[in-house]
């Protein structure tokens, strides 16, 4: 437990983007490296939400990361996070960024749509109609075609086969999913707890939201699939008896684990692939893509000021109880209050996606390789800006002991 912070007061920061970054979708060469840098906290939970073909973005994050020196000792995902957070965790430090960039390259190459990826900085010229259109192709063949090692189309709609059967109750197969993962994780480094991996899932038949992690379970490919499981696009997928679908149905933002269960000084990477906020819809399209958008940022800023409260809370509480002589110390009630309270510290850094103006409703399963390299360098570049800034990487000096930041639109 770490020592009482100070009081000095210290408002929510807000991180703007510099000017002097390469812009992520400009097709020109990423942001300079970072250099390494040292953080005053004892531990560091990435936590990466759920979002599908725009989780590259994560990728580029967990880059920039690995290249100043910032190693998560914890990792959070949820569906596309789990299976990003599982391929850090399940692999040395040194492995960790190529095999992030082998498995991304793998699903998102296809031999029709590659040639457009040495076009990228010419596209721009066709402004983002035509973009859109590009996407919107893109798109369909995934969705007609699937995504080679992770989803195949069922040859027979679900409405003709058998009832209660995974071709009943779904649109494809995730079968060659497994070999995917297994290729690219090494399960007994994630089971060797040499860093902490949660990810989590809905039990079908109960509703339940069930947390997996490396601590009380050993972790397979099966609950990296079980959390990525989004329904009725993809089957449910087993473990110990019960059915899984992808934890995003309830929750899609892991935060609430680390508010939860944290007891040391943290610095948290928040890396969210939906935006809270938005544009008014102009037509149904529209209105369909922000009822996703709003859906699936599941109130991170809500849960944020949640954990805010909460942490001023356990810090009046561990101040009250310090200051009480033994007799009322012994108490029941007071020591219910003493394990309620603390005086660690965090820093919340918020990296969040933004989307670009001829990104869509098929956004989430757009698995071009021009549009992953485009997510990939957003999250690299938006790392790279974010970590310039000093002060996220110091203990939060108020009497809340806790700081927010933001990387803001530019």
């Amino acid at each position: 437990m770490s020592s009482t912070p100070t009081n000095a007061p210290s408002p929510e920061q807000d991180l703007k983007q510099d000017t002097d970054g390469t812009p992520p979708n400009s097709g020109g060469k990423k942001s300079a490296p970072t250099q390494k840098v040292k953080t005053e906290f004892e531990s560091v939970a990435l936590l990466l939400q759920g979002g599908g073909a725009l989780g590259a973005y994560q990728a580029g994050v967990y880059e920039a990361l690995a290249e100043a020196g910032i190693e998560p000792d914890w990792v959070g995902g949820i569906s596309i996070g789990s299976i990003n957070g599982a391929i850090i965790a399940g692999n040395k430090p040194e492995d960790r960024v190529a095999k992030l960039r082998g498995f991304w390259e793998s699903i998102t190459r296809n031999p029709v749509w590659d040639q457009f990826s040495s076009f990228g900085p010419a596209l721009q010229y066709g402004g983002d109609n035509f973009r859109n259109f590009i996407n919107q192709m893109s798109a369909s063949m995934s969705m007609f075609s699937g995504v080679p090692g992770f989803f195949t189309p069922r040859p027979v709609t679900p409405f003709m086969m058998p009832a209660g059967s995974a071709g009943a109750t779904s649109y494809y197969d995730t079968a060659a999913f497994r070999a995917t993962l297994e290729t690219y994780i090494d399960f007994d480094i994630i089971n060797s707890r040499a860093v902490r991996f949660t990810t989590s899932a809905v039990d079908v038949r109960t509703g339940n939201y069930t947390i997996f992690e490396n601590l009380t379970h050993k972790i397979g490919p099966q609950h990296i699939m079980a959390s990525g499981a989004l329904p009725p696009a993809l089957p449910a997928v087993e473990i110990e008896g019960e059915s899984y679908w992808d934890g995003g149905v309830i929750s899609n933002t892991p935060l609430e684990w680390v508010m939860d269960d944290a007891n040391k000084d943290t610095l948290v990477f928040q890396v969210d692939l939906w935006s809270a906020d938005g544009e008014y819809p102009k037509d149904m399209l529209e209105v369909m893509t922000r009822q996703k958008e709003i859906q699936y940022s599941s109130r991170t800023r809500a849960m944020t000021n949640r954990f805010k409260h909460a942490q001023k809370m356990r810090h009046a509480f561990a101040t009250l109880y310090d200051q009480l002589p033994d007799a009322l110390k012994a108490t029941e009630e007071a020591k219910l209050l003493h394990v309620s309270s603390d005086y660690n510290v965090y820093n919340i850094v918020h990296l969040i996606y933004r989307t670009k103006h001829y990104e869509g409703y098929s956004k989430d399963y757009e698995f071009s390789h021009l549009s992953m390299e485009e997510h990939w360098k957003s999250g690299y570049n938006d790392t790279v800006r974010s970590l310039r800034h000093k002060e996220i990487l110091k203990r939060p000096e108020n009497a809340e002991g806790i700081n927010t930041f933001d990387v803001a639109e530019s």
